[in-house]
């Protein structure tokens, strides 16, 4: 595909995520969400400074940084039992009615204690937000392709949210004070919810059996220990966020000691990472619409830690701000193929309880990172300690570069498979990520001329597709219908739950791919519009002579 085509088919893809409105309201309701919880930080922040003074800043950050961390496990379980639009609003609510106290509260000159309580609680409502947010986003999508570009747009919502929300912050503590800017991130969160409350579907988890034994905080933990490429995806992640924790330090540093930028510099070039990460979302665009993620995600790790390394070897103030540019580009790339790769990889049953694990891995890590830094440059130096963080992500990414590389060729299912799956009006409604598990989850298997695939009156286990091949269609012992590549049988004995309601015969050598009960169940009652379409089917065939 040329660089002209290319473009088309991105703008194509993107064009898909804008007229779908469901997918519209839920970014829409992302960024306010997003923009609320930065200002509301920026508020609690100043208030605790001019309230208690520098040290409550500290304190009350790492204790809402640390809150939110070991709630978001447990907290995330709702994203699996419950609808995600309704965990989404609740989370909104939640946050509306903290927000509103806090600014009553801060009014009527009460305990800062108090604040900082309800803050903290704030920030533990925040992540849940998010883990279903990510959680209910495949549902929404029809192709792979439009899965990215969501993301793309999840993410450069968080990259703008880096300057628009503390800017919005900012200007109402100029204006008004602590109070107003809390009172009206509380607006802002109400108009997440609402906008929610519009979208139509309401993202049922996924049913699968396995799942529904497995409602516990630890469902996420073991999804991700089983999945291999849930594994490397989550522990690249998680070196990469120990990274971002150093830089939140090495930033400082770096700035007055090493470039003599003068403290002002600190917020210059930690803002020239967000500008790039700005910048970033147009490059990342180009990618919605191809496969081979992975690779795409392991550039990232290398554009996000190598200009650490090239700033330590030559620390020039300009060289550093186009260095962090180009981190910011980095993180970007890392936050679309990363979350994609995490979606189109975990189970829908699970998936909230997955992104709740991730999120406590990442803001641990970064905690981590956060702490062990001012160790390693009283120790080594800041040019070393800098040289350390830049180099850590490519010397991990080398051993994991094969398995991570396995990913890609496990993510995609054969095209063959997919299409057939999408012909088939039961599975017409269902999203890109569904439609992928169940092309994974298809058997072959092989009839020679004049075998039975299924007998009538026997139990029905399996739902089939026909790929190849021509079969007959036998009820009472007479043949009433032919069936050919494309055509589909088994779901009348599956759905209704009764015998075998006709004998399919091999008219020549049959290749057929089959869904196991179990899957085919979940899936097609996990979905409205999936279950209709079964119905409809099965109340048409039924009347008059019946095909499995």
């Amino acid at each position: 595909m040329n660089a002209s085509s290319r473009a088309a088919e991105t703008a194509r893809i993107f064009g898909g995520v804008f007229r779908n409105a469901d997918l519209r309201r839920l970014e829409l309701a992302w960024t306010a969400s997003n923009l609320a919880s930065r200002a509301s930080a920026i508020a609690v922040a100043v208030y605790a400074y001019q309230v208690d003074g520098l040290g409550a800043v500290g304190i009350v950050a790492f204790v809402r940084l640390v809150a939110a961390g070991a709630a978001s496990p447990w907290l995330s379980v709702l994203a699996d039992r419950r609808p995600r639009r309704d965990v989404l609003i609740g989370s909104d609510l939640a946050r509306v009615l903290l927000l509103g106290a806090m600014a009553m509260l801060v009014a009527a000159d009460a305990a800062s204690l108090a604040v900082y309580a309800l803050s903290v609680l704030a920030a533990v409502a925040e992540p849940v937000f998010r883990s279903a947010q990510v959680a209910f986003t495949p549902s929404l999508v029809k192709t792979p392709g439009e899965l990215t570009a969501a993301n793309v747009l999840a993410s450069g919502v968080e990259s703008v949210g880096l300057f628009a929300g503390p800017a919005l912050g900012a200007l109402l503590l100029v204006v008004a004070g602590t109070e107003t800017v809390l009172a009206a991130t509380a607006a802002l969160t109400l108009v997440s919810a609402l906008l929610v409350l519009r979208i139509g579907a309401r993202g049922m988890p996924g049913a699968e059996e396995s799942a529904r034994r497995a409602h516990t905080v630890l469902a996420g933990w073991r999804a991700i220990a089983a999945e291999p490429g849930l594994r490397v995806v989550i522990a690249l992640f998680s070196v990469q966020t120990f990274v971002a924790g150093m830089l939140n330090v090495l930033v400082v540093v770096l700035a007055i000691e090493v470039l003599d930028l003068g403290t002002a510099g600190v917020g210059w070039l930690d803002g020239t990472v967000g500008i790039g990460a700005t910048l970033g979302i147009l490059l990342v665009a180009g990618i919605a619409g191809q496969r081979g993620l992975a690779r795409f995600f392991a550039l990232g790790l290398v554009l996000w830690s190598l200009p650490l390394a090239l700033v330590a070897a030559w620390p020039e103030p300009v060289l550093a701000f186009l260095l962090m540019a180009v981190l910011g580009v980095g993180n970007t790339l890392v936050d679309v193929t990363g979350v994609t790769l995490m979606q189109r990889g975990a189970d829908d049953a699970v998936l909230g309880r997955v992104f709740g694990a991730f999120e406590a891995l990442v803001l641990v890590s970064m905690a981590l990172g956060s702490l062990a830094t001012p160790l390693l440059v009283s120790l080594a130096g800041t040019r070393e300690a800098t040289l350390v963080a830049g180099l850590l992500l490519p010397l991990v990414l080398v051993p994991l570069w094969r398995p991570l590389a396995a990913i890609d060729a496990a993510a995609s299912p054969p095209t063959e498979r997919l299409d057939l799956l999408r012909a088939i009006p039961i599975f017409e409604p269902l999203g890109a990520p569904e439609l992928e598990r169940l092309a994974k989850a298809l058997i072959e298997l092989q009839f020679e001329s004049g075998s039975r695939v299924v007998v009538e009156g026997e139990r029905g286990d399996d739902f089939y597709v026909i790929a190849d091949g021509r079969a007959a269609v036998e009820a009472g012992g007479s043949e009433v219908g032919a069936l050919e590549a494309g055509d589909f049988f088994g779901e009348i004995a599956l759905l209704r739950d009764v015998p075998r309601t006709a004998t399919v015969r091999a008219l020549m050598p049959l290749r057929v791919l089959a869904l196991e009960r179990d899957i085919f169940l979940a899936t097609v009652t996990g979905d409205p519009a999936s279950a209709a379409a079964a119905g409809s089917i099965v109340a048409a065939r039924l009347p008059r002579p019946v095909i499995a």
